[in-house]
């Protein structure tokens, strides 16, 4: 659903723009071997299980781009996704984050995603946000504040973008968009718009696609639309 005051450019704009290329291009399992700084990235962040993967394959039209299952942890590194146009042309990156949270792997396993999580986000120059998945059927989790705690630390901007918008009863959706916002009031790096998003109906993505659209053209990044 297009929020009222969205301008339609952007929302066109996105759509085409991640209608374009896209494809896996690294895996990282340590800092020491991520890929070599490039065009803008937006990393997408989230409880093990929150729907990370069916996100990504939502927002860029795909149904395989990135792997889906129902087994919290299964997304064991950072990848890295070019959008845009073929590498070394990539115009932006995606990157998929481990889930953090329960997963059904060792506490040494988690731990080290951990690691590797904090510094990523604390050291890389070409991260221009990142968007923290919270499950919309249950809202802010003590992990869900602890990943705040870390983004206000390193002053990186994030925003929240509520799954399983679906699942949630027109009636409490609201509420539980006001719910975040208040959590989110005091946090300096935390962009104060709250997206709400389905990936199983479409439901705020291009909303989504459109918010990513703004970020990069206020970063001085061009996204130039796709041909349809």
């Amino acid at each position: 659903m297009t929020q009222p005051d969205q301008p339609i450019d952007e929302i066109e704009i996105g759509r085409k723009f991640f209608a374009g290329p896209c494809e896996f291009i690294w895996a990282a399992n340590d800092i020491n071997s991520l890929p070599k700084l490039g065009p803008p990235e937006i990393a997408f962040a989230g409880r093990s299980n929150v729907g990370k993967s069916s996100l990504l394959n939502a927002l860029t039209n795909r149904n395989h781009l990135a792997r889906v299952s129902n087994t919290p942890g299964r997304t064991q590194q950072l990848n890295f996704f070019a959008l845009g146009a073929p590498p070394p042309d990539e115009l932006m990156r995606l990157v998929d984050l481990p889930g953090y949270g329960y997963a059904a792997v060792g506490k040494g396993k988690i731990d080290t995603w951990t690691k590797l999580i904090h510094a990523y986000m604390r050291g890389r120059p070409s991260l221009a946000r990142v968007y923290v998945l919270i499950d919309g059927r249950h809202g802010l989790k003590d992990t869900d504040m602890q990943m705040f705690d870390l983004l206000d630390r390193a002053a990186m901007s994030y925003q929240v973008v509520l799954t399983k918008r679906d699942s949630v009863k027109l009636a409490e959706q609201a509420e539980r968009i006001k719910s975040v916002e208040t959590g989110l009031a005091k946090r300096a790096a935390a962009f104060p718009e709250v997206l709400f998003t389905s990936s199983e109906t479409g439901e705020g993505i291009e909303d989504l696609r459109a918010a990513i659209v703004r970020l990069m053209a206020e970063r001085g990044h061009e996204l130039r639309p796709n041909r349809d």
